[in-house]
């Protein structure tokens, strides 16, 4: 590695201290002139809610294995085991999940090594660090994996790794580190500011002519005394000495929407909602509720669905694959549109469109024998009459 690194060096003459070597190492330059990278942007309160909400949820929903034909859920595959309940004796399914979900938000990529048994079979899943990995693929796209060890690297299959990839194989961090190097930039000069008393700095009028050493020394004195957290000292000043302070605003410089439209932006560079990243200013009741919505379905599934791709590929052979799927249970995630999801049903329903067993399916829920006919529950017209119970000879 180290090698095709230097030979990249020399073929590009680039020097190490380059700001054009910084990407090597894992540091972004940007026009703030702030050094970007995975643990630097974490430190951003907006890059580590958007980071932790997509990873978390992702690995709080509960995956399952289902069968084609009546999407009953198999239970006693190995797969079932390795994405509901548990990766390994020592990870959860849910930790794996939030780890590798993570890494491809950092670094564009996710790694987990899958450990077969004697028969082939899939038995435990591994994380493997995203520095180690390194993909190469064939002329017709097929990648293999080489993962460098302690005593030496070893290279795999595509079926042996699970690898969850972000947009384009590139980090959020990195297409966005324009956005997120100024809203560090922001935080840094912010904080200047308030460790200054909130006050840039001011000017001390003296009719009398000082010299360089003595404006020196005055000005040393008045940093001393009256900056950090001794500002707003009463200053007594002598020899006709006038203090007059530069009056400059967090208001009228419009750092705090500055602030704000920073978390937008990198709202927008991980597509989740502003309001999910705690920016409500255009939050309504309503609004707010849309946005949870579309949290699942342009900021999830993308995921959700490069998640079951990985998972079908490693643990499910090309056979299994044409009768079992696995698929993400986010019940949790619309239970605040119940009764519209409720409303919807029943309208088709009642025109026809779908069966029970449909509308049981969307719910996740396993079909019944008499399930399948397209009747209207709501009228009686048409239907099968119920049978008349015989009349007794008392009766």
């Amino acid at each position: 590695m180290f090698q095709k690194v230097w030979s990249i060096f020399q073929k590009k003459a680039v020097g190490v201290s380059s700001p054009s070597a910084l990407p090597f190492f894992g540091v972004l330059a940007t026009a703030s002139g702030q050094a970007v990278t995975a643990s630097s942007a974490l430190k951003v309160p907006a890059v580590a809610c958007a980071v932790s909400l997509i990873a978390e949820t992702v690995g709080s929903l509960p995956v399952k294995l289902y069968a084609q034909e009546d999407r009953a859920a198999v239970k006693d595959h190995p797969a079932y085991k390795l994405i509901h309940d548990e990766a390994n004796p020592w990870t959860s399914a849910q930790a794996l999940r939030e780890e590798l979900t993570t890494d491809a938000l950092l670094t564009g990529h996710g790694f987990a090594l899958v450990v077969r048994n004697g028969a082939g079979d899939p038995v435990e899943l591994h994380r493997l660090p995203p520095e180690t990995a390194q993909i190469e693929a064939d002329d017709f796209g097929e990648p293999t994996y080489t993962v460098r060890y302690a005593d030496g690297s070893r290279s795999y299959a595509y079926q042996d790794v699970v690898h969850i990839q972000a947009f384009g194989g590139a980090s959020p961090i990195t297409l966005g580190r324009e956005a997120i190097g100024l809203a560090m930039a922001f935080e840094g000069h912010i904080a200047k500011l308030f460790a200054n008393g909130a006050s840039p700095g001011g000017v001390i009028t003296n009719p009398k002519t000082m010299g360089e050493e003595s404006k020196t020394n005055l000005g040393r004195a008045w940093n001393d005394k009256f900056s950090g957290p001794k500002a707003g000292g009463v200053a007594i000043l002598d020899e006709g000495m006038q203090y007059h302070q530069i009056t400059m605003t967090l208001t009228d410089a419009q750092f705090a929407e500055n602030r704000l439209e920073q978390i937008r932006e990198i709202a927008r560079v991980f597509r989740v909602p502003p309001t999910m990243l705690f920016e409500l200013t255009r939050g309504t009741w309503s609004n707010t509720e849309e946005m949870a919505r579309q949290f699942l379905q342009v900021t999830l599934k993308p995921w959700l669905t490069e998640w079951t791709w990985a998972y079908s590929r490693c643990l499910l052979t090309a056979d299994e694959r044409r009768e079992l799927y696995a698929e993400f249970v986010t019940d949790d995630l619309t239970t605040t549109d119940t009764a519209a999801r409720a409303a919807a049903y029943g309208q088709y329903r009642s025109m026809g469109v779908l069966t029970a067993n449909e509308v049981r399916a969307g719910l996740n829920l396993s079909p019944r024998e008499d399930g399948n006919i397209l009747q209207n529950p709501y009228t009686t017209t048409g239907a099968i009459p119920a049978p008349t119970p015989k009349e007794t000879p008392d009766e």
